[in-house]
């Protein structure tokens, strides 16, 4: 490593380059191991905060990795990498893939994204996002209905940190891109109310463990406000579709359970039982030749996350929502 003292160039700077340098020339193979911080803070006479900030922004663009009692070692021979994304989803899903696809592709070359799963529990989500502190250029978060996830998330370097889909109340000094679930719900719901208003009784179909509170806050306030007939189920194990009743249907595999058993008691989709489903994908445009949806804009939602990382926005923007009325309505 030739550091120059008299160079403008910070020393910081010149580590990282020497760094580079020797990974194009071959010098550096991944997985070789690179000078301790103090032998290059005592042959070079620099503070040891130089050295880690050279390392650091090594570490960040996925350069270098650490290993805890063992040492810095070359883990990409990208020199390129400009940035490095932390992605961590509660789960795939058809919708979510269009989101991540949407924010691959608005981020450009040179930016390495790792994406993880916490699967709704709160175990995985916390040694997930313990185990990458530091590793990182950005962390993209998405808590879903966890509880407590800032005592995990204040660990990350807090200007590095954007949160997606649900946005907490102590996560709001994040930036973020998020659902307003809520008022959302309630707007769709209020947009084909004159159709609603030819069924006896509308069913949300909600499971608490994994679906955002603020869907059926939105709903009960909803039919509240107009005075209409509801409940609300954890599952259709044991109930059966009535005539005059609409379903509201949160995920994909409900949705199906619920036009199986539609078929089975002999009902006519639209005309005697009802269905929304939310959250848009290819599929519900041709089931039963269209499933009404209450959808965000995933791909919208992916564009703007990726600008706003690649722009250093630190702001809070409210996904657009919007009903698309199809033929099970």
């Amino acid at each position: 490593m030739k550091l120059k003292k008299e160079s403008k160039t910070p020393k910081y700077r010149q580590i990282i380059a020497s760094i580079e340098n020797a990974i194009v020339k071959g010098e550096l193979q991944k997985g070789d191991k690179l000078p301790s911080l103090n032998v290059i803070k005592n042959k070079h006479s620099l503070s040891r905060d130089t050295v880690l900030t050279a390392f650091n922004d090594l570490k960040n663009r996925g350069i270098i990795n650490s290993v805890v009692g063992k040492g810095y070692y070359v883990s990409s021979v990208d020199v390129k990498l400009k940035q490095k994304i932390f992605v961590l989803f509660d789960e795939l899903n058809s919708f979510k893939e269009d989101l991540y696809n949407a924010f691959l592709t608005n981020l450009g070359s040179h930016i390495e994204v790792e994406i993880y799963f916490h699967h709704f529990n709160i175990n995985i989500f916390n040694k997930l996002i313990n185990d990458n502190v530091g590793n990182y250029s950005s962390y993209v978060i998405m808590p879903a209905n966890l509880k407590k996830t800032q005592d995990s998330i204040k660990n990350l370097p807090n200007d590095k940190v954007f949160i997606l889909d649900q946005i907490h109340e102590d996560l709001n000094e994040y930036p973020a891109v998020y659902q307003n679930f809520e008022k959302d719900i309630f707007t769709g719901l209020e947009s084909v109310l004159e159709k609603l208003l030819h069924y006896k009784n509308l069913i949300l179909l909600y499971n608490d463990d994994k679906q955002p509170k603020g869907i059926l806050d939105g709903f009960l306030s909803f039919c509240k406000q107009y005075n209409l007939q509801h409940e609300f189920l954890d599952s259709l194990n044991d109930r059966k579709p009535k005539n005059g009743e609409i379903f509201i249907i949160l995920d994909d595999k409900n949705l199906i359970r619920v036009i199986k058993k539609i078929k089975e008691e002999q009902l006519i989709l639209a005309k005697d039982v009802g269905i929304i489903s939310v959250n848009d994908t290819i599929l519900k445009e041709v089931v039963e030749n269209g499933i009404t949806t209450i959808s965000t804009d995933f791909n919208l939602m992916g564009k703007k996350l990726a600008q706003m990382i690649l722009n250093d926005e630190k702001i809070k923007v409210e996904n657009p929502s919007r009903l698309i009325l199809r033929k099970s309505l």
